[in-house]
C-alpha cells in the first residue's frame, strides 16, 4: 500500500477536525500550521474532503471547516477513498474484475484478500479513535506486535 503526500495531509488535516470535535469551525491556517501542510496544498485537499461529504466549510469571521459527521463515523478508508478512490486497483482495475492465465491465474484471488486485510484495519478504524488515541482492538492488537514494525525489502 503506498500513501502519497495528498492522502497523508488530508488522514492529518480530517484528524485536526476530528481532535477539535465540536461545531466550531477551524481554520485552515490552523489546521496547517499544526500539521506541518502547505496552505494552498491543504486547501485544494479539504475540497477533495467536501466533495466527498466528509467535511463542511463555513464561511466568514467565524468561520473554517469542520467534519460533515461525527468523527466515530469516518473511517480512515473513507478518507482515503476520497483522496484516491479505491483502496486497491491494478492497472486502473479492481482487483475482483481481474483475470490472469496460466501461473498468474490465482494472483487475483491474492490481490482481494489483500484488498480485504485493507478493509479490515482501515474500515474498522475511526478518526475519533485515532485522535483519542484509542485504536480498535484487533487493531491494537496487530499494532502491539513487534514484528509488524520490522522493515522487510
Amino acid at each position: 500500500m503506498r500513501i502519497g503526500a495528498k492522502t497523508d495531509y488530508a488522514l492529518r488535516a480530517a484528524l485536526e477536525l476530528a481532535a477539535a470535535d465540536g461545531d466550531r469551525p477551524v481554520k485552515a491556517e490552523t489546521i496547517a500550521t499544526a500539521q506541518g501542510i502547505p496552505p494552498r496544498f491543504l486547501e485544494k485537499i479539504l475540497n477533495d474532503l467536501r466533495r466527498a461529504g466528509l467535511v463542511e466549510s463555513r464561511r466568514g469571521v467565524d468561520g473554517g471547516h469542520l467534519l460533515a459527521r461525527p468523527a466515530d463515523e469516518i473511517t480512515v478508508g473513507d478518507v482515503i477513498r476520497a483522496i484516491d478512490g479505491p483502496l486497491a486497483n491494478v492497472a486502473g482495475k479492481r482487483p475482483h474484475e481481474l483475470h490472469f492465465d496460466g501461473p498468474a491465474e490465482k494472483l487475483p484471488a491474492v490481490l482481494v484478500v489483500a484488498r480485504a486485510a485493507l478493509r479490515d484495519v482501515l474500515d474498522r478504524t475511526t478518526l475519533a479513535e485515532i485522535a483519542c488515541g484509542e485504536l480498535p482492538p484487533a487493531v491494537a492488537a496487530i499494532a502491539d506486535d513487534p514484528e509488524v514494525w520490522s522493515r522487510r525489502g
